[in-house]
């Protein structure tokens, strides 16, 4: 069924009021009731509640009904938050970077938050068995956690020092403003996952935009545990 020709806006508007009436209701309602609400022609509900039941906002309701006839098409609103409402992500990381740059040692706290971050990884990243990893795999399974996380990346030797340089960051914008704390975490996260693979190499420092496309993690070997 094709609704009238109306604009986007308009008929997302009219989608939430749709919404907006069932979820105001204490019982299921029919088409013919959310029509009368809102003062518009049944097929126009009809096709607001399509998009709605398919986006699982709104469900059918089968009534408990015995008698002749067939039974007029019951709907209610789905008890739980939008979930295709709008996502402010970049909001949440910029309170929480801001209220760690209040902290003193914000530094080392950021350092240890991406730390415990990186240690978790493996349940959502290739998982690497602890304790048997060489340095060359250590660095080449953090290149691959990298590039999946979206820091483009790239494996570098300088004056004999092996190296990771990140092309991109995924928080560029965040970083840019909070570089204090932003980066602190990245080296935390690369720590956090050596450490969790047992890997005779860690993360020493991360040098930050060392170029306007480029920041620079140094590789260290690991003093071996007695």
């Amino acid at each position: 069924m094709k609704l009238p020709p109306t604009s986007i806006g308009e008929s997302a508007s009219r989608r939430r009021e749709v919404l907006r009436v069932l979820r105001m209701s204490p019982d299921p309602m029919s088409i013919a009731a959310i029509a009368d609400v809102l003062g518009v022609h049944p097929n126009t509900v009809r096709f607001h509640l399509d998009s709605l039941v398919g986006d699982g906002q709104v469900e059918h309701v089968e009534l408990d009904r015995k008698g002749p006839g067939r039974p007029p098409l019951m709907f209610r609103a789905v008890r739980q938050m939008d979930r295709g409402g709008t996502r402010h992500y970049r909001l949440l990381a910029e309170v929480l970077a801001t209220a760690f740059a209040a902290e003193p040692d914000a530094g080392a706290k950021a350092v240890a938050a991406g730390r415990a971050w990186g240690q978790k990884l493996d349940s959502s990243l290739e998982a690497v068995p602890a304790g048997t990893t060489s340095a060359e795999e250590a660095i080449d399974h953090l290149v691959n956690m990298l590039d999946e996380l979206g820091f483009a990346p790239e494996r570098r030797t300088a004056d004999g020092e092996q190296q990771v340089g990140l092309r991109h960051c995924p928080f560029l914008e965040l970083a840019e403003n909070r570089t204090a704390v932003v980066c602190p975490v990245h080296l935390g996260l690369m720590q956090g996952a050596m450490d969790a693979w047992g890997a005779p190499v860690s993360v020493d420092r991360l040098d930050a935009f060392v170029e306007p496309d480029l920041c620079v993690a140094h590789l260290a070997s690991q003093p071996a545990a007695t």
